[in-house]
């Protein structure tokens, strides 16, 4: 003869963890999702007011007066080694991709939208920090950067 016992029912905590969990996943999956879809969709406005950037939660609007336009280059940080990002404070960082703050080799603070290294917009600012940015036609950029935020 075989008896069979079943366990006690261990209560609600399995079931709140596992949905919990279940949640956090589905959420994790949103973000990632969206930072991807912002990584192809970011885009920089530039307008008297400042310049505007547009993409995952590091988007801001910079103001005008506080660009300093007159020292802005087009950089290649495969070549400027001083300018490479080499520590992620607060941002994205995947392959291709990276955005938010960061600390430059040579110590600066910067806010990075960066996805081709070759062709970058290097925009100081009088915050404390550099701002940059991969963009189509980088001369192009800066010389509206230039022309627009004339004060």
């Amino acid at each position: 003869m075989r008896h069979v016992f079943g366990i006690i029912p261990a209560g609600n905590g399995p079931l709140v963890l596992f949905g919990a969990l279940s949640a956090l996943m589905l959420v994790l999956v949103a973000v990632f999702m969206w930072l991807a879809f912002s990584s192809q969709y970011a885009r920089f406005e530039v307008s008297p007011e400042g310049l505007r950037l547009v993409g995952d939660f590091w988007g801001r609007r910079i103001p005008a007066r506080t660009l300093v336009v007159a020292d802005a280059r087009v950089v290649n940080l495969v070549h400027e080694h001083e300018l490479q990002p080499r520590r992620r404070t607060m941002g994205t960082g995947s392959p291709g991709y990276l955005a938010g703050w960061f600390r430059l080799r040579n110590g600066s603070k910067a806010l990075l939208y960066v996805t081709d290294r070759t062709r970058v917009a290097y925009v100081p600012t009088t915050e404390g920090y550099v701002v940059l940015l991969s963009v189509e036609e980088p001369e192009r950029f800066l010389k509206a950067l230039r022309e627009t935020t004339r004060g």
